[in-house]
């Protein structure tokens, strides 16, 4: 089945940029939100992702109305009666995406297929509110939607997989780099994102500085640092993906306790004006004030920093999720470096990981486990592969083969 037309559930910044994204590949894209003055919004803002482009000289005018030409907006149903494909993308509430979907399934054609944006909820779950579970799919798209490439496409347990298939190639079709990622809670990115945030948090809480973290973050080869990240794509949203993997994977994922004194605050980052920076007031002292709180708390344990720490827990993550094959190593590899901004030239995480030789990962990680606890236990899919002699690179194999 081709998709002729798209329709769009939810306005907002993360949803009127995938509009953009499927009409800027001449799809006709539908964006729906239940108030008009929300959808208005979203419209204004493919314009001006438009307007950038034109400003750039990447775009003529006449180009950029002939794009927003295939975009209509609405608060109906009854307007997505001919579409073949709907993205939902509305907040992370497990009920409200159910609600949604139980309307789509009644609302749309037959053969439409229903994919959600959700960044961690299960995809199973969201399938189970219609009588079309065999046409559900996650369809993960990163923030900001028209720059970032990667696509996770996820099967839920009855997706069919010709769909699957099918929301490979659409995502081609936009210019996207799709990986398949079988369902698990937070998906691939976030599972392996998530650890690399928390490690930094708890350093920071531990006597490390934001500034250095992010510098030394920054020279290994990130295009920023985790708290300038965790500013970008809101704190908020992170604290909903952290609540789903620690109630899936347990203390492996207990955040550190910083999270929780920020959140309290609503210092949601760069939307708000404030995060781990902030943004209005280099002076700030709340930050280096909430530390000191949870210091005092946690009874003033110090550690010292180390780039190790934020990698070698991504490091193990990424064994795990391969060890349960939720991706396939490749995948895996290109997921880092597409939607977490790896270094290039280290080639991805597992790969790095093999370069560096993975007697050497099993070691660290079992140092890190005695001092910091149960988050750093190794993958047992590393204690097979140290136990078995397949050490990486200087072994001739590894994640992968060396000749």
């Amino acid at each position: 089945m081709y998709i002729y037309k798209v329709a769009v559930i939810g306005a907002g910044a993360m949803g009127a940029e995938i509009a953009q994204v499927v009409s800027y590949s001449n799809i006709p894209v539908v964006l729906k939100d239940i108030e008009d003055s929300f959808v208005q919004k979203g419209l204004v803002k493919i314009r001006s992702i438009y307007q950038k482009r034109v400003d750039a000289g990447k775009m003529s005018p006449a180009d950029m109305e002939k794009k927003m030409s295939g975009v209509t907006g609405t608060t109906s149903f009854d307007d997505l009666k001919d579409v073949d494909l709907v993205i939902e993308a509305v907040p992370e509430k497990m009920e409200l995406k159910k609600s949604i979907f139980k309307e789509l399934d009644q609302n749309l054609p037959e053969h439409a297929i229903l994919a959600t944006n959700t960044s961690s909820l299960s995809i199973s779950a969201i399938a189970s509110a219609t009588n079309r579970p065999d046409k559900v799919v996650g369809l993960h798209f990163f923030l900001p939607a028209h720059v970032m490439k990667l696509v996770e496409v996820i099967p839920g347990l009855q997706t069919d997989e010709a769909v699957v298939q099918q929301m490979i190639q659409f995502s081609e079709s936009l210019r996207k780099i799709p990986i398949r990622v079988n369902e698990c809670a937070g998906f691939l990115i976030n599972r392996l994102l998530m650890p690399y945030l928390n490690e930094a948090a708890y350093c920071l809480q531990e006597g490390s500085s934001i500034k250095e973290i992010d510098a030394s973050m920054v020279e290994f080869g990130f295009p920023m640092g985790p708290f300038t990240l965790v500013d970008n794509v809101g704190l908020d949203i992170c604290a909903d993906v952290v609540e789903v993997l620690l109630d899936e994977y347990g203390q492996r994922m207990k955040p550190a306790e910083i999270w929780k004194e920020m959140t309290s605050l609503k210092r949601y980052g760069k939307k708000v004006g404030k995060g781990f920076y902030n943004f209005e007031d280099e002076d700030d002292p709340t930050v280096n004030e909430l530390v000191l709180k949870v210091q005092k708390e946690q009874g003033n344990k110090k550690s010292a920093f180390s780039q190790e720490r934020l990698v070698f827990s991504m490091i193990n993550e990424a064994a795990l999720c391969l060890q349960e094959q939720v991706s396939k190593a490749s995948d895996i590899d290109l997921g880092v470096l597409a939607g977490i901004g790896f270094p290039q030239e280290k080639v991805g995480i597992l790969r790095y990981a093999d370069s560096i030789g993975l007697d050497h990962v099993y070691g660290k990680l079992q140092e890190l486990y005695r001092e910091h606890g149960e988050r750093f236990w190794p993958a047992p899919l590393i204690q097979r592969m140290v136990h078995g002699e397949c050490l990486g690179r200087k072994s001739g194999k590894g994640f992968y083969e060396y000749h």
